[in-house]
Formats: structure tokens, C-alpha cells, sequence
């Protein structure tokens, strides 16, 4: 009962606008100075410890960074180039291109948001201009920009790890196959509307355009391989991956001079302000832990599903409709450190692997990401077009692609 009230209380404070770290810690710090003997020291111990004790945090405020200089350097642009000289000149190839440039972005940026903005900002543009719908051109680039979350590397992905302690690597691992499934099958689902539609498509410049804008975002594209290739092969970690990568993407921005000592400042100042919210909400966590594990519920919940006898499918199911029902209102980062502590003792009931478990909840989340009322891409995508595209016209578009996610979702958790 304790449980429900202060997820009551939570929930409260987060709909009349206090951030969910706020919100989150504070309620916890005060149930447990009501319910039990917990003092104020032990409290802060317990912010120091969530802190201190997990080194694959260190991943994220790099990859912030990181993804900060490649949006001021221009990387993003000559991904787009490149993806335009490769698929442009099909039936719908610029709403194509811009997918395939979202994948490759993602693959730089860890982040939805950051995919967004960087892909969004150029792309939607162009597609406007050669005659796609406003909601169409919103649609894919809001649905493409949820694979940040998807295809490693992932803050979010990081953040998962870091609360259920198994491996980044094998993480991010895990995301590359549904990642690159998810990107195709929706590139795919874009080309048979556009040719039912009759949507326009590119020219065909030959393989010197491709090669020559390859060469061009040569840097971003090895920059890919740089993270990837040395996590997969063992080469450094997850978080040492992320710091070779800040080095690297600082480095080609002021070789290429698209980063300038002013632009550094900028994108160091954006990475402390988000660091710091990500950083609060993962120690806000640690006290609603330490709550949970005072109460008992996840005992509870675990001797009732068992009680119950229900079968995995039954459960998977509920657990897909917690968080679609969750995506709706929050965002990712803010859900798993409201539902992890009470789901991952249930899972691990079931004997689940907790890599695919991670998988299938990021797929969800990221499907929360475009769904009514509260879409964070559709918002992010808002500011991008403007006031040129209602929020009800960019959902309307959005849902078209919604059934490719749901698919993605079925194979997921149908092939663990």
C-alpha cells in the first residue's frame, strides 16, 4: 500500500510539472523517514554510493558530448549526403535516405532527441520541398529518430545496465540486430507508400556521387566503426569507447574547422545541464530501491504472479501493456527507474535473460516515444518544423508506421 501511495505521489507532482528526478527523490526520502528508521546521512551516503559505484555511467556525459560536436560539426549533414547518393534516387528516396541517416547517426549519438534535431532539421526540409506532406515528413523522421534508443551505442541502453547491472558491451550487442531490422523493415514500408502513392523520387548520380560523399563523411562513418568495432572486439570498454570517441569527433571538427573554441564551450555547458539531470534521476532511483526493498513488494508481486500461475506469455503481455501505457506520459529514462526495481525481481523468476528483457522494454520505450499524448519525439519534431505542422497532423502521421514497430516488437520477443 505504501508502494501504490508514493507511486500516486509521484505521479502527482510530475503532472504539474516537477521534474521526475525531483519528484522521484523526494518522495522516496520521505517515506523512508516515515516509515522506517533511515536517517538524512545514511540518505546522502546512499546519493553518494548510486554515484560512485557504477563506473558505465561515465559513458553517458561522453556520449552527450560526442554527439554535441558531430551536430556542430557538421557530420550529420554529410551523412545525409551520403544517404541521399545511395538510396535517393528510389520511389520515396528521400524519406528513405533520411532513416538511413537517422541509423547512421544513431550509431553515433546514443540519443533519440539528438537524432531528431540533427537528422530532422535538414531532412524534413528538403522533403517539403520536393513535395511530401508535412505529416509524412515529420512521421518518418519521428519514428526513424526513436532508433537512437535502439541502436547502440545507447544512453538509455547504459542506463539499464547500470540499474540491473549486466554488461554494456553485451548491451549494445544485443541492440544491433532488432536496430538494423527495425531501420529496413520501415525503409521498406516507406518505399510500397510511395510507390501506391506515387511519392516523388531522386536522381540517380552514379557511383562517383556515392564514393565522393562517402569520402566526405568518411570521418562520421569511421567513427562507427571506432566504437562499435572496439567494444565488439574487445579492444576497451563501453565507456572508454565513449571517451575515444569525444577525443576523436573534437579532433575532426577542428581538422575540418566546423568547430570552432565557441562550439566547444556550447556543447561542454549542454552536456553538464544534461549529465546532471540523467545523473539525479539515477540517484533518485537508488532511494526508491531502497524503498522498495524496505516494503517488500517485489516479493509480493513476485509470489502473486506465481500464485497465479500465469504463463510467460500472459506476463509479457502485461509488461508490454505497462510500459506502452507508461510511453504515453513519460519519458524512457524516467520509466526504468520507476519500473525496474519491481519488474526485474519478477523476471528473474521466470529465469529470463535480462539482456533481451532490456531489448524488448527499449523497444517499448521507444515505441512510448511517438505515441499520444505525450510523444517525446513528436514534441522534439515540433520544434524542429515549427508551427507549420499541428501536433494532432504529426501523430496522424506518425501512426501509419506504428504497425512496423508492433512487428519488430512480436519478433523480439518471440525470438529471444
Amino acid at each position: 500500500m505504501e508502494v501504490v501511495f508514493l507511486f500516486v505521489m509521484v505521479i502527482g507532482l510530475m503532472l504539474i510539472g516537477v521534474p521526475i528526478a525531483v519528484s522521484l527523490g523526494m518522495s522516496s526520502i520521505l517515506f523512508l523517514l516515515l516509515l522506517s528508521d533511515t536517517s538524512l546521512a545514511s540518505i546522502a551516503q546512499t546519493f553518494f554510493q548510486a554515484m560512485a559505484g557504477h563506473y558505465t555511467l561515465l559513458a553517458i556525459p561522453f556520449f552527450i558530448l560526442a554527439s554535441s560536436f558531430m551536430s556542430t560539426g557538421g557530420v550529420a549533414k554529410r551523412i545525409i549526403r551520403f544517404s541521399i547518393a545511395l538510396v535517393g534516387h528510389f520511389h520515396g528516396g528521400l524519406a528513405i535516405a533520411g532513416v538511413f541517416a537517422c541509423m547512421l547517426f544513431a550509431a553515433l549519438s546514443g540519443s533519440s532527441p539528438a537524432t531528431v534535431v540533427a537528422i530532422g532539421s535538414i531532412v524534413i526540409a528538403g522533403m517539403r520541398q520536393v513535395g511530401y506532406s508535412k505529416d509524412f515528413a515529420a512521421g518518418v523522421i519521428a519514428n526513424a529518430g526513436t532508433l537512437g534508443i535502439l541502436i547502440p551505442p545507447s544512453i538509455v541502453m547504459v542506463v539499464y545496465a547500470s540499474a540491473t547491472d549486466v554488461s554494456v558491451g553485451r548491451m549494445f550487442l544485443a541492440g544491433v540486430i532488432p536496430g538494423l531490422m527495425a531501420g529496413t523493415m520501415l525503409m521498406v514500408t516507406i518505399y510500397i507508400i510511395a510507390r501506391i502513392r506515387a511519392l516523388p523520387k531522386g536522381e540517380w548520380k552514379g557511383w562517383g556521387e556515392v564514393f565522393e560523399s562517402g569520402a566526405e563523411a568518411g570521418w562520421g562513418l569511421f567513427l562507427i566503426v571506432i566504437i562499435l568495432g572496439g567494444i565488439y572486439g574487445g579492444i576497451f570498454t563501453a565507456t572508454e569507447a565513449a571517451a575515444v570517441c569525444v577525443v576523436s569527433a573534437t579532433l575532426i571538427g577542428f581538422v575540418q574547422r566546423k568547430l570552432d573554441w565557441a562550439g566547444l564551450w556550447a556543447a561542454v555547458k549542454e552536456t553538464c545541464v544534461q549529465t546532471s539531470a540523467i545523473f539525479l534521476i539515477a540517484a533518485s532511483a537508488k532511494i526508491f530501491v531502497a524503498f522498495v526493498a524496505l516494503t517488500g513488494v517485489a516479493g509480493t508481486i513476485v509470489g502473486f504472479v506465481s500464485d497465479a500461475q500465469m504463463s510467460l506469455v500472459v506476463l509479457m503481455l502485461c509488461i508490454a501493456l505497462i510500459y506502452l501505457l507508461l510511453g504515453m506520459f513519460l519519458d524512457p529514462i524516467g520509466i526504468m527507474v520507476l519500473t525496474l526495481p519491481l519488474m526485474i525481481p519478477l523476471v528473474e523468476s521466470y529465469d529470463l535473460n535480462l539482456i533481451w528483457f532490456g531489448v524488448v522494454v527499449i523497444k517499448l520505450l521507444e515505441i512510448g516515444l511517438i505515441t499520444p499524448p505525450v510523444g517525446l519525439n513528436v514534441f522534439v519534431i515540433a520544434n524542429v518544423v515549427g508551427r507549420e505542422a499541428p501536433i494532432d497532423k504529426m501523430f496522424a502521421g506518425i501512426t501509419r508506421f506504428l504497425s512496423v514497430d508492433f512487428i519488430v516488437l512480436i519478433l523480439i520477443m518471440s525470438f529471444p
